[in-house]
């Protein structure tokens, strides 16, 4: 048996990045007031339809859709922004204190062609902020990316932004893209054929025509921005101005989902062999979504990560994040008859805050020396039956060899001094 292709396992060095990411999110959500939502792996077929959009790549293509034994159209979730709102609409979150502040970290699915960095099943971690039009809070959500890309220690980070107006401005842009793109109907590819009538804005996100001069050639959003659109975007840039975040306005970034509205943002690492696909995170404002979905005329707006895309950038520059787990103390008992004090100790030893290991297996002394120096342990405490009788037990530095004679009651005393002005020393 073999996992599904486009999916990993996770384990090892890969566990403690994954565990290392989460607790370094979870540290900055506290920072700036945003709580823990999870949602379902799966959802019904017509939020994302609804949410999502019909005419993006995701659903029209890459969707795990599947009925269930009652015949319901079901999906794996392909993102998380819809099922962030569903639960806001479902459990009335607009009825409390808005704003509200969201964050989610979990698996989606995307039925694509798997390469360096993109699986079928992948992580994603968000931020989602529901109840305020100020562009105060998008400029906010590009902060926290720009933070959280700080903290790891990523460099030559860029922003690029950039504004798809109101439902007013986008509707006289649209108008002009089909203008434009009629005479070449032709000679776009199939899925911009499609988006054609239904929604021209994706054009500019092919991958495939982009080369071509008439999509070079193409309307700017920027120009048919409404005086309401231009000054939401040009508060979005004074914010960002204020907190010394730097920026490039990209006209020629639509994002790939049909919800967003206003601020739609990327931000690119410059790293050397990480390839032309470089965004390592994206999102925008979405001021429909929730009344399309259902719920009250309440605005968002909100972002999300690629793990997997992050942990290669990582790689790519050098960056270890990986934490140290290894056992601080490996107990060593003398004999079956010491196996049952040593499982005590192993427990009070774990009860009072300390990474500690056993020997399992009845190894010789030799090799419990051999097996603590694998597991890098820093201390060896044995337990024999000298140790028991008179509640004495010696312990190992393993890094100096040193040997020290320590009474039972001063043993957690004596390892919390040792173990402190080790990790000083680091």
């Amino acid at each position: 048996m073999q996992k599904p292709k486009g999916t990993y396992d996770i384990f090892g060095k890969k566990a403690d990045q994954m565990l290392y990411l989460r607790k370094l999110m979870n540290a900055l959500m506290d920072k700036y007031n945003v709580k823990y939502f999870e949602t379902p792996i799966f959802e019904s077929s017509d939020l994302f339809h609804r949410g999502v959009g019909e005419t993006t790549d995701i659903v029209s293509k890459e969707t795990y859709d599947f009925k269930d034994r009652g015949n319901r159209s079901l999906t794996l979730r392909p993102e998380g922004t819809a099922g962030i709102v569903r639960c806001f609409i479902e459990n009335k979150l607009y009825a409390e204190n808005l704003p509200l502040k969201a964050w989610y970290f979990g698996p989606m699915f995307r039925y694509e062609r798997p390469q360096a960095g993109r699986f079928r099943e992948f992580y994603q971690f968000g931020v989602e902020m529901f109840g305020s039009y100020d562009p105060i809070m998008d400029a906010e959500v590009i902060s926290i990316l720009v933070n959280f890309f700080k903290m790891l220690g990523l460099k030559g980070i860029k922003v690029n932004i950039n504004s798809l107006g109101d439902s007013e401005s986008r509707e006289a842009y649209r108008k002009s893209l089909i203008s434009h793109f009629k005479p070449y109907l032709d000679d776009l590819c199939e899925d911009c054929q499609n988006r054609f009538s239904k929604n021209p804005l994706r054009i500019l996100d092919c991958k495939v025509d982009c080369d071509k001069e008439f999509m070079k050639k193409a309307p700017k959003m920027t120009d048919f921005l409404n005086k309401e659109s231009v000054r939401h975007f040009d508060m979005v840039k004074k914010y960002l101005d204020e907190m010394g975040i730097d920026y490039v306005e990209n006209p020629n970034i639509v994002r790939g989902l049909d919800y967003y509205t206003h601020t739609v943002f990327e931000i690119e690492a410059d790293i050397k062999g990480f390839g032309s696909q470089n965004v390592l995170g994206a999102g925008g404002r979405y001021n429909n979504l929730v009344q399309n979905i259902g719920g009250p005329d309440i605005p968002g707006v909100g972002f999300a990560i690629g793990i997997e895309r992050l942990l290669l950038a990582l790689e790519m520059e050098g960056i270890d994040i990986t934490s140290n787990s290894d056992p601080e103390i490996y107990v060593v008992p003398m004999g079956k008859d010491s196996v049952l004090k040593a499982f005590n100790l192993v427990n009070v030893l774990r009860l009072s805050g300390f990474n500690t290991e056993m020997d399992y297996n009845n190894r010789n002394l030799k090799s419990n020396f051999k097996n603590a120096d694998r597991l890098h342990a820093k201390f060896i405490i044995i337990v024999g039956e000298e140790e028991i009788n008179t509640k004495t037990l010696t312990i190992k530095d393993n890094s100096t060899k040193e040997e020290f004679k320590i009474k039972l009651d001063k043993l957690v005393e004596f390892l919390d001094d040792k173990i402190l002005s080790t990790n000083d020393d680091k």
